[in-house]
């Protein structure tokens, strides 16, 4: 929700935005069971929750202003559309967009806290409360910023690496650029960096440790770099950016990687 807040022109909501949340803070979370653990209310199940009700377009809107933006107008997003943008997610491991966050935003999530409450000594603060207990900070918009981000950053280097393996693989000797190098070794590099430009596609498609793989790929765009750099200098000052496009392609691999550990 604090990712889809910060949403520019329009603020995304699933259907008519009207499911219905109490959400409770982690903190009030853990005294309600802290008390549960010292004065066990019995046999269950029991459902948590905060004290205030709102709707999904609601607690957006709260999360808007509390970052400090201007409020917009709601981009009501059809529900079988976002399934399958769940969907599509779950097939691409885009770790936020996935069918089961897309459930729980159409349904919402309202507990029945009452019955708990008879149990319990703890009052849980209300969403508006605990929302406005603190200010937001600047690390708070980055993360709401980059939230979204993430995936995107990993799947625009995914298709960068795919396109320049299959590239390297297909593509004839007469169209390589002119390299002081006989065409059988020229020819031999290009497919040789075709199979692991694809390797490296593979692995971020399927977010395969992506530590590692941003830096193989920070390895491979470095020597790359390098060894154009020695054979042909004058790349630096090819008319559309050759090799002066590998400078923000590294900056990007990494953003990857600092965003890659979310501990």
């Amino acid at each position: 929700m604090r990712a889809l807040a910060v949403f520019p022109l329009r603020t995304p909501v699933i259907g008519k935005g009207n499911q219905r949340f109490n959400p409770i803070h982690a903190t009030d979370l853990a005294l309600v069971i802290a008390d549960c653990l010292a004065r066990p209310p019995g046999p269950g199940p029991w459902e948590v929750g905060g004290s205030e009700t709102c709707t999904q377009a609601e607690i957006i809107a709260s999360i808007r202003r509390w970052l400090g933006l201007s409020p917009q107008r709601l981009l009501r997003l059809p529900v079988p559309f976002v399934r399958q943008l769940g969907r599509a997610g779950d097939l691409l491991r885009l770790g936020p967009i996935s069918a089961t966050s897309v459930a729980q935003l159409s349904a919402g999530v309202h507990a029945s806290h009452l019955a708990i409450l008879e149990k319990t000594c703890v009052r849980p603060r209300g969403f508006s409360e605990f929302l406005m207990a603190r200010p937001a900070g600047t690390q708070d918009l980055w993360q709401a910023r980059l939230y979204l981000m993430k995936p995107l950053v990993r799947l625009t280097l995914g298709l960068m690496w795919l396109c320049s393996g299959l590239l390297g693989l297909f593509l004839p000797p007469d169209a390589f650029p002119a390299l002081p190098l006989p065409g059988a070794a020229l020819a031999l590099m290009a497919r040789a960096g075709g199979i692991v430009d694809l390797g490296l596609a593979l692995g971020l498609f399927l977010d395969w440790r992506p530590r590692l793989t941003g830096w193989c790929q920070l390895a491979l765009v470095g020597i790359y770099t390098l060894g154009l750099s020695f054979l042909a200098p004058e790349l630096w000052l090819a008319p559309f950016g050759a090799l002066l496009k590998n400078l923000p392609v590294l900056a990007l691999i990494g953003i990857h990687i600092a965003l890659a550990e979310e501990r």
